[in-house]
């Protein structure tokens, strides 16, 4: 009878995404996460082949738990009869999501970030719990374009944010809700 494994790959990944967030991409080596998890690192090697292949599968790990929180804030907004409350509530957990993982949310958009399959389908399904918000405000021909008016903005302010590139003063938070509401106005106007 084999020995029973110490740990699992998803505990190894849960702790790898916690060095990641604490200490940044660089912060940290293999060895750590081997020690955190109680193994030894050629244990930790014969599961991920290095470094870049178990920082692919922590990215996967947040596209996920993005995925679940945008389905959380539709899950409250009737998404056919109420689209606008339904990304509002979105962009809101968008923006929770990136400050609660800032070098998380900065290695889900890391150009030296693998490009893999697996990476593009998890983006996909990430976004999927937005699609029938746009398709009920805009139609199926236009969801598409409009995601792509608010997606930006979304991404733009939360970097903005999450560098502390906002030093002008003012309050942030209305800035965003502001933002928000405009552009999701501006959407409901398309034809």
């Amino acid at each position: 009878m084999p020995a029973r494994p110490k740990t699992s790959d998803e505990e190894i990944i849960e702790v790898a995404l916690k060095l990641f967030e604490r200490k940044g991409r660089d912060g940290f080596s293999m060895s750590e996460i081997a020690d955190a998890v109680g193994i030894r690192p050629p244990s930790l090697f014969g599961r991920f082949k290095n470094r870049a292949e178990l920082l692919d599968k922590v990215e996967l790990t947040l596209w996920g738990a993005l995925a679940r929180e945008l389905g959380a804030a539709t899950e409250a907004a009737e998404v056919s009869k109420r689209p606008v409350e339904a990304l509002t509530a979105q962009a809101r957990a968008y923006r929770a999501f990136a400050k609660a993982n800032p070098n998380g949310y900065a290695l889900m958009f890391d150009p030296r970030a693998a490009q893999s399959p697996a990476g593009a389908t998890a983006r996909a399904a990430a976004l999927a719990p937005c699609a029938p918000a746009f398709v009920a405000l805009v139609g199926n021909d236009n969801a598409l374009a409009a995601a792509r008016v608010l997606t930006p903005f979304l991404h733009g302010f939360v970097s903005m944010e999450l560098t502390q590139a906002f030093r002008l003063g003012g309050d942030v938070d209305q800035a965003f809700e502001t933002g928000v509401a405009s552009i999701i106005q501006g959407l409901a106007l398309w034809p």
